[in-house]
């Protein structure tokens, strides 16, 4: 029973110190907290800036607008001539446009007195040519037998064709009437194809004249209207690039990159900014990262994208991480984007930068910038215990 009692007692000493040592010996961090990258944004014009008043931790989204620069006194003086020298283009195409429309209702009135004047005329000559068609068939039927009828055919029809004083056939009579009605005849197919005779020179009326002259007028009114378009379509675009050039010069809102929180204010409300100065720093919560320092040893037993575990302080939820930088001894220069500097006692150890998985996806911890806690880099004795409770 003694001897039992010192063999129970032996091994629960040499449990005891397997268990502390192996938690003292394994690899783990002296000092671990939450980082992220710091986002900077700038003023892309120069000019007075706006921001509403917020609260530093202020949790902003990405396209938020944070604030807005205005600069009144940019160059408009381009933009001002190109929309003068539009009005005047809109001006031009505006009188063509209503010379186009007179002349054309000037034109539709003319050409209906011309085919009226045509129908007339063509009617005129068909009535004409009836007439004499009648009177060549009465002196052909009648003429030749007749004495009294050749006597008054004579009297009526050659009275024009003899001299005074010379005698009258009825012969001549005869050939007038022939000649009335082929002259008719031509004259007829002349006006249905659209040649009117007998007019003097022209073989148009008045009417149809002016219209062709109308017509070469509206033809080059309708050239220089499409000029005129084209001058205004290309005045359009030099108007739309002018437009977003004293837009990107005047200034307008700033909106966030990133889902982040508000970090630094580096800009006062009302103060007039350079293109380029610094209005605020965001911190970007889609990139949380852990920063912890090392013992040398470990240092050098570790390896890029090897496994760890990150435990917050204070709680007991363990979150699988990986090894994504080894900046080693007096790494003070890759903190200079981040959001939480080390301590200069951190600075004396070795630098390593754990991703951790599950960090950026819990609510309560994804921007949790500055939490403290242990990473593990090997297994420990307790472990079993520590995932049943």
């Amino acid at each position: 029973m003694k001897y039992s009692r010192l063999l129970l007692g032996s091994l629960v000493i040499i449990i005891a110190l397997w268990v502390i040592v192996g938690e003292q010996m394994s690899g783990t961090s002296a000092n671990a907290f939450v980082n992220a990258r710091l986002v900077t944004v700038r003023s892309d014009v120069a000019g007075k800036i706006e921001m509403s008043p917020r609260s530093l931790g202020a949790k902003v989204g990405e396209g938020e607008v944070v604030a807005s620069v205005t600069d009144p006194l940019v160059d408009r003086v381009r933009l001002n001539d190109l929309l003068m020298e539009q009005e005047f283009i809109a001006s031009e195409l505006a009188r063509l446009t209503a010379f186009q429309t007179t002349t054309q209702e000037i034109l539709d009135a003319l050409e209906q007195r011309s085919d009226t004047y045509t129908d007339h005329r063509i009617e005129e000559l068909e009535i004409r040519l009836a007439h004499a068609r009648a009177r060549l068939a009465l002196i052909e039927q009648q003429g030749a037998t007749d004495p009294e009828v050749a006597a008054a055919i004579d009297a009526v029809g050659a009275a024009s064709d003899a001299l005074p004083g010379e005698p009258r056939f009825p012969e001549l009579a005869l050939d007038h009437a022939r000649e009335k009605v082929e002259v008719l005849e031509v004259a007829l197919r002349a006006a249905q194809a659209g040649v009117f005779l007998g007019d003097g020179y022209n073989d148009a009326p008045n009417a149809e004249q002016r219209a062709v002259e109308l017509r070469s007028e509206i033809a080059g009114t309708q050239a220089a209207i499409a000029d005129v378009q084209a001058r205004q379509q290309a005045i359009a675009t030099r108007i739309s690039r002018a437009r977003e050039r004293v837009n990107g010069l005047s200034g307008g809102n700033l909106t966030a990159p990133v889902n982040g929180m508000l970090w630094e204010i580096l800009a006062a409300n009302g103060e007039y900014l350079e293109r380029g100065d610094p209005v605020l720093k965001l911190v970007d919560c889609g990139s949380v990262m852990v920063s912890l320092s090392v013992s040398e040893g470990v240092f050098n037993g570790l390896q890029l994208g090897q496994s760890a575990e990150f435990r917050l302080q204070g709680q007991s939820q363990l979150f699988t991480a990986t090894v994504s930088r080894l900046a080693g001894a007096g790494a003070a220069t890759i903190y200079r984007n981040l959001a939480v500097a080390p301590s200069q006692k951190h600075l004396e150890r070795y630098d390593v930068t754990l991703l951790v998985n599950g960090l950026k996806d819990d609510p309560e911890l994804s921007c949790a910038i500055g939490r403290t806690g242990r990473v593990f880099f090997d297994s420990r004795p307790l472990d079993g215990l520590r995932k049943l409770f």
